[in-house]
C-alpha cells in the first residue's frame, strides 16, 4: 500500500490535532522510511521480479526489521515515546504509535503472503489485494479521498500555502502513485531503494503546509487537549 498510508495520516488529524502532518506522515510511513536504508546497508533485501504480483514487480524476500508486526510495535512505541518526550501530548503520542502499527495492518491487506510476524520467524502473511490491480487502485483511492476529506473537515487554510500547497501535495502523492503503477519495472533494487529515500523529503513539506492551516472553527473534536 502507498497512498493508503498517507490517507491514515490525513485522517488521524481528526483524532489528534496537535501532531503536525509531518509527524503523522513520518509515523504512518515509518517502516517504508527505514526499509530503503536497511536495504542499501544490506540488512534487508528484495528483488525486482516481473510478475511478483499483479500490482508490483517487487518481491520482498527479507524485511523483518522494518516490516514485521513485532518490530512495528516496537517502532510504534519508540516513535510515540519520542513524540511524547517532545510535546507531552499523550493523545498525539498514542496516535503516532498506532499509525506506525497501522502500516503493517494496511500492508497485510494489500501484500501477497510476504509480511513477517517477527524477526527470525518463518510465518509470512498477507491477504493479497495486490493480486488485483483494479481492486487495489479502487480501495487505495477511496481511502485517500476519505483521508483528505477528514483532514479538511478539521483544518482550514490560513493562506495560499495552506490551500494551494495542500492540494499540490495531495495531487503529487496521487500522481506519484499512478505513475509508479503504470511505468515499467525499475532496473534494480538499488534504484528502487534510492528512489524510496525521497519519502523523507515529504515529512518537512507536510509539516510546513500544516503550519499554514488551523483547526476549523466548526470542529467539535476537542483534539488539542
Amino acid at each position: 500500500m502507498f497512498i493508503g498510508h498517507f490517507a491514515a495520516s490525513f485522517a488521524s488529524k481528526r483524532i489528534a490535532a496537535r501532531p503536525s502532518l509531518g509527524w503523522l506522515f513520518e509515523a504512518a510511513q515509518w517502516p517504508d522510511l527505514l526499509w530503503p536504508i536497511l536495504c542499501l546497508a544490506g540488512v534487508e533485501h528484495f528483488r525486482v521480479l516481473q510478475g511478483a504480483s499483479a500490482f508490483t514487480p517487487l518481491a520482498f524476500d527479507y524485511y523483518p526489521w522494518s516490516h514485521s508486526l513485532v518490530m512495528d510495535l516496537v517502532w510504534g512505541v519508540a516513535l510515540g515515546g519520542a513524540y511524547f518526550a517532545r510535546s507531552r501530548d499523550r493523545r498525539g503520542a498514542l496516535v503516532v504509535a498506532v499509525l506506525v502499527v497501522s502500516h503493517w495492518l494496511l500492508d497485510w491487506i494489500t501484500h501477497i503472503p510476504d509480511m513477517p510476524i517477527r524477526p527470525g520467524g518463518v510465518t509470512r502473511v498477507g491477504l493479497g489485494m495486490w493480486r488485483s490491480v483494479p481492486l487495489t487502485l479502487s480501495v487505495e483511492t477511496l481511502l485517500f479521498v476519505i483521508g483528505i476529506w477528514l483532514y479538511l473537515r478539521v483544518t482550514t487554510a490560513r493562506d495560499r500555502i495552506g490551500s494551494i500547497g495542500f492540494w499540490m501535495l495531495a495531487a503529487f502523492l496521487y500522481l506519484s502513485y499512478i505513475v509508479n503503477t503504470i511505468t515499467p519495472p525499475p532496473p534494480s533494487p538499488t534504484v528502487v531503494s534510492l528512489g524510496a529515500l525521497s519519502l523523507w523529503i515529504l515529512i518537512p513539506i507536510a509539516a510546513w503546509i500544516d503550519r499554514h492551516r488551523v483547526r476549523a472553527p466548526e470542529s467539535r473534536t476537542a483534539l488539542s487537549e
